[in-house]
């Protein structure tokens, strides 16, 4: 079974932390977002193989859009 992560909100990538392939535990940092100045991290909210990493550094993500899928 996935776990798709996905932004909460309009930010920018600032960090990538993880990349695909890396075994993740629940509570891991996989990216750090910016907003409005603020450090967003975004994490892993299962264990797994980070499967997918759907954002790189400087792209712009919109509420709704997938970060990453955990298996």
């Amino acid at each position: 079974m996935s776990d798709e992560i996905r932004a909460e909100m309009v930010a920018n990538v600032w960090k990538v932390v993880a990349a695909a392939g890396d075994t993740v535990a629940e509570g891991d940092t996989l990216v750090i977002l910016e907003s409005m100045k603020m450090e967003i991290p975004v994490i892993a909210e299962s264990g797994g193989t980070l499967a997918q990493l759907a954002v790189n550094e400087g792209d712009v993500v919109q509420e709704g859009d997938l970060i990453a899928v955990i298996e």
